[in-house]
């Protein structure tokens, strides 16, 4: 009895190239996009909004001031003195 032939099963190179480029673009977009929020992170300094300085607040009002601000509070203007 002879074994039946078994068919060559090898890899079409084409789709194998495809899958890895893909692969390798899908890695460095996540990398990049990672990179640039990292960035972001630690490059930006948000701006101060308006809120209540510390102390300010009453929370039987339901007013909730900033334990501490990293804003410097706005300098006052003396109109009488010079």
């Amino acid at each position: 009895m002879s074994k039946p032939a078994i068919p060559d099963k090898q890899p079409r190179p084409r789709a194998t190239i495809r899958l890895w480029l893909s692969l390798a673009a899908i890695a460095a977009i996540v990398v990049a996009a990672n990179a640039y929020l990292i960035y972001v992170a630690t490059t930006s300094q948000p701006p101060c909004v308006p809120h209540l300085r510390q102390g300010e607040g009453d929370a039987t009002r339901g007013l909730f001031s900033a334990a501490q601000s990293s804003c410097s509070p706005a300098p006052t203007v003396n109109a009488g003195h010079s």
